[in-house]
C-alpha cells in the first residue's frame, strides 16, 4: 500500500478524436469544460490564475493553473473545497500531457501528491468518468447527464466490470498505473 503521507500518481490514458488544440482547450475555456466536467467553472488560464469546477452542491475543486504550453500541457493543482476535505484546494497538482495521435490525441493525465491510497483509488475512478466524458465532448457529440453532477454519494467502483477493469488504477512501485484490477 501507499504511505500515508502521499501517493505519488494517478495516470489515466486515453485517445481522443480530436486535435490537441481542441482538447486543450477543454481545460482553459470555462464553456468547454462544463461540457465534460461540472456544472460551472471559473478558470483563469495562466499561471498563478485560479482554477475553480463546480461537480455538484457538495463537490467544488479549486486550486491554480501552474503551467501552461499550448497544447501540448496544463499543470493546475487541485482538491475540494470544505471542511471535511481530506484534499484540500491546491495540495495536489494535475498534469495533462496532449500528443499529436494519428488525426487524435492521446490523453495522459497525472494526478500528483494525493494524500491516501483511498484518495487515490476515488480519483482514479472520478479522472477515468471524466475522460470518456472529455473522449465525446471534445469530438463535438454531448456526452448525456453526469453522474457526479447531483450531489450524493460517489456510484460504486465496478472492479469487476469489463470498463474498470480496462481502466482501474494499481501500485507500480511508487506509481499508479492503469492495469487490471483483481477480484
Amino acid at each position: 500500500m501507499a504511505n500515508a503521507e502521499t501517493v505519488d500518481a494517478v495516470e489515466v490514458e486515453t485517445r481522443i478524436a480530436a486535435s490537441p488544440k481542441t482538447v486543450f482547450d477543454f481545460f482553459v475555456d470555462p464553456d468547454r469544460m462544463v461540457q465534460w466536467m461540472g456544472r460551472s467553472a471559473d478558470l483563469d488560464p495562466r499561471p498563478g490564475g485560479g482554477f475553480r469546477c463546480d461537480i455538484n452542491d457538495e463537490a467544488v475543486a479549486s486550486g491554480e493553473y501552474v503551467e501552461l504550453d499550448r497544447p501540448r500541457k496544463v499543470v493546475f493543482t487541485w482538491g475540494w473545497e470544505g471542511e471535511d476535505s481530506v484534499t484540500k484546494p491546491g495540495s495536489s497538482r494535475v498534469e495533462v500531457l496532449l500528443a499529436v495521435d494519428g488525426d487524435g490525441t492521446h490523453l495522459r493525465l497525472i494526478h500528483h501528491d494525493l494524500p491516501s491510497s483511498e484518495s487515490a483509488e476515488k480519483h482514479g475512478h472520478g479522472w477515468r468518468h471524466y475522460m470518456d466524458r472529455l473522449s465525446v465532448a471534445a469530438t463535438g457529440a454531448d456526452p448525456g447527464p453526469d453522474k457526479f453532477g447531483t450531489p450524493g454519494p460517489s456510484p460504486p467502483l465496478q472492479p469487476n466490470d469489463e470498463r474498470n477493469r480496462r481502466w482501474a488504477t494499481r501500485r507500480c512501485g511508487s506509481k499508479w498505473r492503469r492495469g487490471t484490477v483483481r477480484p
